[in-house]
């Protein structure tokens, strides 16, 4: 795995931290903390604390079947209906009778209650999240007396912490509970401990279906449904403190209270039964707090800290300074909502979604689900599960180019889980080679077609999203150029999807290779008789993924020097792929014919793909699609699209791969206006109900990143679509495939120096803003590195362990 170097220059103005004059009143007002395996959502009460629970493999049910033995029976008939017939609704309907069951639910593990005994005039409240430090706290006064709190999550010592101070000797007393929305029982553990038990359902419907009995939980002893544990240890300075028997932790006139709190769920492994017994929850728990508690309080933080801080100081943006900088996070956001300028709120929001990354997603834990680790609902929004046809993709788009590699392994782990489940689905549903999977995916790596028969098969049978995750496992090369990586984890998945594809590939009337059946995910076209489908042969986004993989798996065969046979099978496939169509308006055509689209302004994109996250669209070396996908993206956003918080991220990448960084910057101003809660979470929208989801922060995260370098179409392209109004400013610590960590400074819209640091050997292009040229090049011990031009751009051969500092005018 890419070790990156931490960024040498601390970014102090203005100041990283979300900050706040009142508590919060609901969750999405709440500040969240986590360690990639413990979350919390800090809500800053006064006269009551409330801090919601996560443990990131606490999810509903358990391994279950997913196979339909009748889904391959379907298939000739169903290319029949679409390659011959052209009946794509019939198409539609049968395709209902490939699907199997929906899978299961994220779960919430439960809730830290603390009820103060204080009295006062509460005068002064301040509660923040610093993104430095990764410190939620609470401040306030209340009388004379000063109160403050410290909350943070350790992936160092696997830990939530709770300091709670009062400038006053024997100023707290408080009372301390543990609940669950599961069924629980909460008991003492001696004076200063309590434990809480439970076990999650059986079973949970999406949110989405409305059935009559949509939450199972099975009470038996030995029933099924994952076992969790909490258990809450306090450390009392200058009072007393003791546990009722109803499972309460009682603190009184204390100076200074520190809560160590550990959790644990019986899962053990995504193909076995979660049946951990209660005793082992037990001990792995009570091991966990005696080591941190035996550390204390000071030694437990400056870990975290000094943990956290090796990824998150890595990269530095500074945007400028604003003049509602000094106001609270909610009131900076609600100005912006109106009409002002704060592009200082830009670059925490940019560092806020690797803030996020960073707390959901650690090595040795889950992915990022579609609310990171962070929910409150036993029947959270799409079961906060891994839709994999866009958004567990966006949660991983900053990964690599914002300098944490480390954090994109749960991901490569999930990839290596699936690809297991999806051999299976397969040969079930298709009688093909290798693994896929389609468009849901949950803890049990369920890789089938959901949708039990009704669910629409514009969403429910896309079959790419193993083939488009295998994108992430050739990003981490190209970043890294770790070789024993490619070899040892990525290139053995991406072959098994590139053997299912090539078997899953069928020949249509002009000779070319195409998907069948095929759809664009979760978007209806207008059939020539006017009725409504989503199922034809070789959508835009299906070729553009298989070309990809195809040309990914080839060019790994050529590094590693192994597979030539397959390579040549893959590069004929290759040149039998149809090219992307284009429409009567010009446009991307989103389908293999060109079909009138039921929702002209639907918030996917597609059809895009090949513009952005893929590279097969570049100005360079396809013009005219290059023009056709703008002429797509703009009419989407004439029709309404881009209305998700998650499309709006998608929208200001695309226009930043097309060079256009005033078009981005106005997306993402969008996106903080109609799709951002006070928490700086990203909302679909701003209708009721709010929803959350998560990777609309880490898409605009990705999306800042695209418009200061870019690095895809074989150069290194530095301030490609920097908007007008970012005037001056400069990163540091980006990062650039061909092992590159890249500084810019600019100001007046050009660059003032460009510092760049090679992991590995290579000869690079470089391609500057407006055309700048470089007057000098120099390495870090100051000589003069020669350097030429090719069409414009710097030519630069750059050597493994040096730093190369360009110079202008």
């Amino acid at each position: 795995m890419y070790q990156a170097r931490t960024a040498r220059v601390l970014q102090d103005k203005p100041p990283l931290k979300l900050w706040y004059r009142q508590p919060a009143t609901q969750w999405l007002e709440a500040l969240p903390v986590g360690n990639g395996h413990l979350g919390a959502m800090v809500h800053g009460g006064i006269s009551e604390e409330v801090l919601q629970l996560n443990e990131d493999t606490l999810w509903s049910g358990e391994p279950y079947d997913t196979d339909n033995p009748d889904a391959v029976t379907h298939l000739p008939e169903l290319r029949r209906l679409i390659l011959e017939e052209r009946d794509y609704v019939a198409a539609q309907e049968l395709a209902h009778r490939m699907q199997g069951p929906y899978n299961e639910s994220y779960q919430p593990l439960g809730y830290v209650r603390l009820k103060f005994e204080q009295r006062g005039e509460v005068q002064a409240y301040q509660r923040a999240l610093d993104l430095n430090t990764a410190l939620a706290t609470v401040q306030y006064k209340a009388g004379d007396i000063l109160f403050s709190r410290e909350v943070f999550s350790s992936a160092a010592d696997d830990l939530l912490v709770i300091r709670l101070t009062s400038d006053t000797p024997h100023a707290l007393s408080l009372t301390a509970h543990l609940e669950s929305l599961h069924p629980f029982t909460c008991a003492p553990a001696g004076s200063n401990k309590i434990r809480m038990t439970g076990r999650c359902p059986r079973h949970v419907d999406p949110d989405y279906l409305s059935t009559s009995d949509p939450v199972i939980y099975d009470h038996g002893e030995d029933g099924h449904g994952m076992r969790f544990e909490t258990q809450l240890q306090a450390m009392v300075e200058g009072g007393r403190i003791s546990a009722d028997v109803d499972g309460a932790l009682r603190v009184e006139n204390a100076h200074a209270v520190t809560f160590f709190l550990s959790a644990a769920t019986s899962y053990r492994g995504f193909a076995s039964r979660p049946d951990l017994s209660a005793h082992v929850l037990e001990q792995q728990c009570t091991t966990r707090l005696a080591a941190g508690m035996s550390k204390g309080y000071e030694v437990l933080r400056a870990a975290h800290i000094n943990d956290y801080q090796q990824l998150f100081q890595r990269v530095t943006l500074d945007l400028g300074t604003s003049d509602g900088q000094e106001l609270p996070t909610d009131e900076r956001l609600a100005a912006v909502q109106k009409g002002a300028s704060d592009d200082a709120l830009l670059a925490l929001y940019f560092q806020y979604g690797r803030y996020l990354l960073i707390a959901s997603s650690r090595p040795g834990t889950q992915s990022a689900n579609l609310q990171g680790i962070w929910n409150d609902h036993v029947r959270p929004a799409w079961s906060s599960n891994y839709t994999i046809n866009i958004n567990t993709q966006m949660n991983y788009w900053l990964a690599e180019t914002c300098n944490l590699a480390e954090c994109h392994s749960p991901l490569f782990d999930l990839l290596e889980e699936a690809s297991v489940s999806g051999e299976r689905t397969a040969q079930v549903y298709y009688g093909c080679r290798g693994w896929v999977a389609h468009h849901n995916m949950d803890l049990w790596r369920n890789t089938a077609p959901v949708g039990n028969g009704s669910g629409g098969p514009q969403w429910a049978n896309w079959n790419m999203g193993g083939a488009w995750l295998c994108q992430h496992l050739w990003e981490h090369y190209a970043f890294s150029g770790d070789r024993s990586f490619l070899s040892q984890r990525a290139y053995p998945i991406m072959k098994k999807a590139a053997q299912f594809l090539l078997d899953f590939l069928v020949e249509d009337k002009q000779g070319h290779l195409t998907t069948c059946p095929s759809t664009a995910p979760e978007n209806l076209f207008i059939t020539e008789s006017g009725e409504l489908s989503g199922v034809s042969a070789g959508s835009t986004m299906d070729i553009a993924i298989t070309h990809e993989l195809f040309t990914h798996c080839i060019a790994a065969s050529q590094v590693l020097d192994i597979d030539q046979g397959f390579a040549h099978e893959l590069a004929q496939a290759l040149a039998r792929l149809p090219q992307p169509g284009i429409g009567s308006y010009g446009q991307l055509q989103e389908w293999n014919e060109d079909f009138a689209e039921h929702e002209p302004g639907h918030r996917h994109m597609s059809h895009l793909y090949g513009l952005y996250p893929g590279e097969q669209i570049t100005l360079e070396k396809t013009p005219e699609l290059l023009q056709a996908a703008r002429k797509s993206l703009e009419r989407r956003l004439e029709h309404g699209g881009g209305g998700t918080g998650w499309s709006q991220a998608w929208v200001s990448a695309l226009w930043a791969r097309l060079g256009e960084g005033d078009l981005a910057h106005e997306h993402m101003i969008q996106l903080l206006k109609y799709s951002t809660a006070a928490n700086l979470f990203d909302l679909i929208d701003l209708q009721s109900p709010l929803i959350f989801q998560i990777d609309g922060n880490f898409g605009a995260t990705a999306a800042i990143a695209e418009m200061l370098v870019q690095s895809h179409a074989d150069e290194l392209a530095i301030l490609p679509a920097l908007p007008h109004t970012w005037n001056e400013g400069y990163v540091r610590g980006l990062r650039a495939r061909g092992g590159l960590e890249v500084d810019v400074e600019w100001n007046n819209g050009h660059a003032t120096s460009v510092v760049l640091r090679a992991e590995q050997d290579g000869r690079f292009l470089l391609r500057l803003h407006q055309g700048q040229q470089p007057v000098s090049i120099k390495d870090q011990s100051g000589q003069q590195v020669p350097w030429t031009s090719e069409r414009g751009r710097v030519v630069l051969v750059m050597q493994h362990g040096k730093n190369y500092a360009l110079s202008f005018r």
